[in-house]
């Protein structure tokens, strides 16, 4: 009875010092003029429920405070907006008032030259020479064939075989990074790359906690690996004075040809982001477009139409080339559904540089704001029967031109990587629906 009573009052104890901290926390930001939320746990806030619950955290403060409101993830005081015309302004107005505002476990793992940790100038800078690896010319005449040579290879050996289309998306997204990144050693490096990438990326949403056993101490460590990986690259071909066609090969020029010149570290980080960025959405916009043309067999036969009719004009050998992809019309309307439908980037994160007035709320200065956008994707008055998978809604060019249209962000920020992301999905498509049934 004794062991019971002592048992009952350490959990009655327990119970009031959450509480306490609880309400400790509420009053500290409990400051006239925020808005209505929740902040959860000192230190930790509500990552952990943001993490895990992912959109329905979401669903559930709106439905409690609405589409504008405060809370406290991944170590930042945070207001989540879901107001379709604010998130518009936000992200239109990077000069007035707002900067990049990621946490510090990405900014400290991504680096702080990353294009989505920079602004101003070095922004600028950063940001030309990323288009100048992408841009249609480049793709044109340097990637695509990389491209078309790869998902040849990749996809030649799937018959009679069950696939797991989650991982070898997953593996398909970083390969092909790699052979467009360093050409001539992707084979070389990717054995090495690949297990420290993946700590990375698990790195990058955990709170910025230095301990042993960490998400985020595995993916800082695994950022030191790919730096010396990287560098030692580098130096390699440095070294070898010999000229390569690929990104690495072009951000190392320092001639005339090269207008964007940019430090070792800069070059590094330029790559991770690359990596980064073109992971997760060409991955897992691959997978879900294949579990949406499985579940609809009209649009799977449309689409398999399509790059028959391109086949059909092609001996078995020629590749796929630029006028091939500006013909896959409705190819690019199944990726904008597939991404539309999936919402693979649920929003964007900016940080506060001077108190402001935002839908009537007073935001402090250095607070971050979710610009979150994903429940654009499913209001019924832009998109009808917002949750059917209707690639056909797609086919009417002004669709994409629309201001709401943040799929791939907005701004000065709209993804970079957009063409090169469809151009490899759509070969990825195209060998996936001429090969196989």
């Amino acid at each position: 009875m004794a062991v019971f009573l002592v048992i009952l009052g350490l959990f009655v104890l327990a119970l009031c010092i959450c509480t306490a901290l609880l309400r400790w926390n509420e009053m500290r930001y409990r400051k006239k003029g925020l808005p209505p939320g929740t902040m959860g746990w000192p230190v930790f806030g509500e990552t952990t429920e943001f993490l895990k619950q992912g959109p329905n955290f979401m669903k559930n403060q709106r439905a409690r405070y609405g589409s504008f409101f405060k809370s406290h993830i991944l170590g930042c005081p945070t207001v989540v907006s879901m107001d379709p015309e604010l998130n518009r302004y936000i992200l239109m107005n990077e000069a007035k008032g707002f900067v990049p505002g990621y946490p510090q476990s990405m900014l400290d793992i991504l680096g702080n030259c990353n294009i989505a940790a920079v602004h101003g100038s070095t922004h600028k800078q950063m940001r030309g020479a990323l288009l100048a690896l992408i841009s249609p010319t480049m793709i044109r005449e340097q990637l695509l064939p990389k491209i078309d040579e790869f998902m040849r290879t990749f996809l030649s050996n799937w018959d009679n075989k069950v696939i797991n289309i989650q991982e070898k998306t997953k593996e398909m997204a970083f390969l092909l990074s790699i052979k467009e990144i360093a050409s001539a050693e992707s084979n070389a490096v990717a054995q090495e790359f690949m297990p420290e990438f993946f700590k990375l990326v698990f790195g990058t949403l955990s709170l910025p906690i230095d301990l042993p056993g960490t998400n985020y101490r595995r993916g800082f460590q695994a950022r030191k690996n790919i730096l010396r990986i990287l560098g030692q690259l580098i130096e390699e071909r440095r070294d070898s004075e010999e000229s390569h066609k690929d990104m690495l090969g072009y951000l190392m020029r320092r001639d005339d040809s090269n207008k964007h010149k940019l430090s070792d570290d800069e070059i590094i980080d330029q790559i991770i982001t690359i990596l980064y960025s073109g992971y997760e959405t060409v991955s897992t916009t691959s997978m879900m477009a294949v579990k949406f043309l499985h579940d609809h067999p009209r649009v799977l036969e449309e689409l398999r139409q399509e790059h028959m009719a391109i086949r059909e004009r092609k001996r078995p050998e020629d590749p796929i080339e630029w006028n091939d992809l500006k013909a896959m019309r409705f190819t690019r309307a199944v990726i904008f559904e597939t991404s539309r439908l999936a919402t693979i980037v649920n929003g964007v994160l900016r940080k506060t540089t001077q108190e402001m007035e935002l839908n009537g709320f007073v935001i402090p200065k250095g607070w971050r704001i979710y610009v979150y956008t994903r429940e654009i994707n499913y209001d019924p008055f832009l998109y009808p029967d917002p949750l059917a998978f209707n690639p056909w809604r797609w086919m009417e060019k002004s669709l994409e031109s629309q201001s709401y249209f943040l799929i791939f962000g907005g701004g000065t920020r709209q993804c970079p990587g957009k063409e090169l992301g469809i151009a490899e999905i759509s070969t990825f498509l195209h060998y996936f629906l001429t090969r196989y049934k």
